[in-house]
């Protein structure tokens, strides 16, 4: 078994200190440790933090291998600086049986880069008509505890409802993709100002703002678990604010793309910028940044979602919608969160590592940087800074809105496991 001696990191942000890695767990954290063959990294002035979990990746496979591969993305997952994602179901098929998880889950274990935990779908093909085999797939090899049917809502109160009440009996979490569909029919970007004076079909927040309401009341009726995913607006974060000041189960995430952009890029009619829920207003970013800051917004997931070449590259209104985010993420959080003084590196953690961890129910990720701990751990230079191109990339997609943009931060090092996958900023 190796041992890996990183030398002079700031554990958190705080003081510098030497952290061992022997085989796959964290041996000793201290002053001026030492051990005999160990391969030392000198890591003066960068931070640790635990690997990264991504309760929110589409890794497309089976089925879009022409936008990423289970392979590519957890490679994409690594540069990024994640340890463990959780892959969506919206999949072709839909991972809504015991089989697809499973097979998910095996490439996930085959790629070796972080750890894949499958996200099954609610309900049959993401219909919102029928119950999927819940059960079934939590007691798979997968052992899912998340699902979602993400890219559609479900909109069925009576499917939510029994979808609760069943995930219930073994601890699991539905996270629900907060969308109206009857009030976003034809909607291209937000409802505001920019759409009215675009032209373009628009996609009010209430859209997500009922539904949000409408399940954080189910969870509480039920007496059971909700997340949401990629909150965007001013009035959801309101939402859940009471909804978790009466004690309701309910937990929520922010993209980075929400922390940063604004629909104000729409007026590019980039189609990098098309993305669902659609980008919002300054105030919106404002409100987001300060909910996740104060805990009203538990975590930060990414929602990469990558696209073949061909349907990005084409006219505003036929482009799919998404953005690919794994590999940029933390430089995002690092900008607008760390770098205003909204979180400090352990509030990162929190957001990025140990909560997501939490929500997923998943063992070994989200963990202290404590001996004895698995050693599932992430090194970023925060002195860095460079200007993205997509074409470096390790995800076999290149739909990021953030070409030619500076960001601070590069992950050096990623380990899983006491393996490192990402060295000196490259893959191993």
């Amino acid at each position: 078994m190796s041992k890996i001696l990183i030398r002079g990191a700031k554990v958190l942000g705080g003081e510098a200190q030497d952290v061992l890695i022997d085989g796959e767990t964290i041996a000793r954290v201290g002053q001026d440790l030492s051990a005999e063959g160990a391969q030392v990294i000198e890591a003066a002035g960068q931070v640790l933090l635990p690997g990264l979990v991504d309760l929110h990746t589409h890794l497309r496979e089976p089925g879009r291998e022409d936008s990423e591969t289970v392979l590519t993305g957890t490679r994409a997952a690594a540069s990024g600086g994640y340890t463990a994602v959780f892959a969506m179901a919206n999949t072709f098929p839909v991972a809504d049986t015991a089989g697809v998880v499973e097979q998910v889950w095996r490439l996930g274990k085959e790629s070796g880069y972080c750890d894949v935990q499958p996200i099954g779908a609610v309900t049959v093909g993401l219909e919102g008509k029928k119950l999927s085999e819940l059960g079934a797939m939590h007691e798979s090899a997968a052992r899912v505890t998340v699902f979602s049917d993400d890219g559609k809502c479900v909109d069925d109160a009576v499917i939510m409802r029994r979808a609760l009440e069943y995930v219930k009996a073994f601890g699991g979490v539905v996270a629900q993709h907060a969308q109206e569909p009857r009030l976003t029919e034809g909607a291209q970007m937000n409802e505001g100002v920019v759409s009215a004076e675009l032209g373009l079909g628009g996609w009010p927040a209430v859209a997500e703002e009922s539904v949000i309401a409408r399940d954080v009341l189910l969870a509480e009726h039920v007496g059971s678990r909700v997340h949401i995913c990629h909150l965007s607006t001013a009035g959801s974060v309101e939402i859940v604010r009471w909804a978790k000041s009466r004690g309701i189960d309910v937990t929520a995430e922010v993209t980075p793309h929400h922390l940063l952009l604004t629909d104000e890029l729409v007026r590019s009619y980039n189609p990098v910028y098309k993305v669902n829920p659609p980008l919002r207003t300054e105030r919106d970013v404002m409100a987001l940044r300060e909910a996740l800051a104060d805990g009203t917004i538990d975590i930060v997931a990414t929602d990469h979602a990558p696209h073949p070449h061909e349907d990005k590259d084409c006219e505003w209104a036929a482009a799919a919608m998404g953005m690919v985010g794994l590999e940029t993420a933390l430089s995002v959080v690092q900008q607008t969160m760390v770098e205003t003084g909204l979180l400090d590196w352990a509030g990162v953690a929190e957001r990025m590592s140990h909560a997501p961890a939490r929500i997923g129910s998943l063992p070994g990720h989200g963990r202290p940087v404590s001996a004895g701990e698995p050693a599932n751990l992430t090194l970023v230079d925060t002195s860095y800074r460079g200007v993205v191109d997509p074409a470096h990339f390790a995800s076999r997609s290149r739909n990021t809105p953030y070409e030619g943009r500076e960001l601070p931060g590069r992950v050096t090092h990623t380990f899983l496991r006491g393996r490192a996958t990402v060295v000196d900023g490259k893959l191993a």
